[in-house]
């Protein structure tokens, strides 16, 4: 995600971190030459005039851009609602760290220094895997070493080959649990508040889970793309005849729009890669970590992460 604050005049029509520019230039560059050969050769393909007025232009133009609106604001609203529930995942898990710790009775205070063997200090540092875990789901990458500190060794083992992470960790945090109130611990009353907790974070990670295995129509996007390509290909023999030597530069900005808008909704379509407009994920994970760190007075809290060149990941 791109983090930085919003630059004024010549500064903004310049940037280029952060804009779609770099992703269509070839592109765009592809058009602005036929446009240019257009121009030179006044729509003439050797003795053949290529006679094209703008009305048929006009006619595709509107509804072209309504559909690409559409469907970028289609693609927003899944990247919205993926934010809103990693959002949700982080104030459930505080939730979780406080009631772990104010509803589970023990002789003394949960504190990182009783290491994993205690239940409460076990289940918040789960929890902490359990976000991470999401993350590298929903990136495909099955690298859960990181996880390895957070969880007891043979949790960690069987993690390694659960097809599921996230939802292994959701099991066994119930199994912790349902342990506690067996041992008398906390009443039922009580932990099916924790539990209801446990489902909201279980019900985040399904949300981001449908979001990623169920794109846009694959279709819907083809039949957008193919017609702003053949629009803005076409668009300086429609042109040539009324504008002249401007045709190129029209083009170029048309082009420059309908090519942008179709690569940004490709983009934010997927919001959990690790694209420029992406959602940052790993800073969103350290956020949960160093808040459940702090809650029990661990001494190795990690630093937040900062934008790297105004991108956060």
């Amino acid at each position: 995600m791109i983090v930085r604050s919003r630059p004024s005049g010549i500064k903004m029509f310049l940037l280029l971190r952060g804009s779609i520019l770099p992703r269509i230039l070839p592109s765009l560059l592809s058009t602005t030459l036929i446009a240019t050969l257009v121009t030179l050769t006044h729509g003439d393909l050797y003795t053949l005039k290529i006679t094209l007025t703008t009305i048929p232009f006009t006619l595709i133009g509107l509804p072209l851009a309504i559909f690409l609106g559409f469907r970028n604001t289609a693609a927003y609203d899944r990247f919205w609602e993926a934010r809103k529930l990693w959002g949700e995942l982080v104030h459930r898990s505080r939730s979780f760290s406080r009631q772990c710790q104010s509803l589970i009775a023990f002789a003394e205070p949960a504190h990182a220094g009783l290491g994993l063997t205690d239940t409460r200090v076990r289940m918040i540092y789960r929890a902490i895997a359990f976000s991470h875990a999401l993350r590298l789901q929903l990136r495909d990458n099955a690298d859960v070493a990181e996880l390895k500190d957070l969880l007891l060794e043979a949790e960690w083992e069987q993690v390694k080959k659960a097809t599921n992470k996230p939802d292994f960790l959701m099991l066994k945090m119930g199994q912790d649990l349902g342990l506690c109130v067996r041992e008398g611990r906390i009443n039922g009353n009580l932990a099916a508040n924790i539990d209801t907790t446990l489902s909201f974070m279980a019900g985040a990670s399904g949300g981001c889970e449908r979001i990623k295995s169920t794109p846009i129509p694959f279709s819907y996007t083809l039949l957008l793309h193919r017609t702003a390509y053949l629009y803005c290909f076409l668009l300086p023999f429609g042109l040539v005849d009324s504008i002249g030597f401007m045709t190129p530069f029209v083009v170029a900005i048309v082009a420059y729009t309908f090519f942008g808008l179709d690569a940004l909704g490709d983009e934010i379509e997927e919001p959990f890669g690790e694209d420029s407009n992406d959602l940052p994920l790993s800073a969103i994970c350290r956020v949960i970590e160093i808040n459940l760190r702090e809650s029990l007075g661990d001494d190795n809290v990690p630093a937040p992460l900062r934008p790297i060149n105004y991108s956060l990941t």
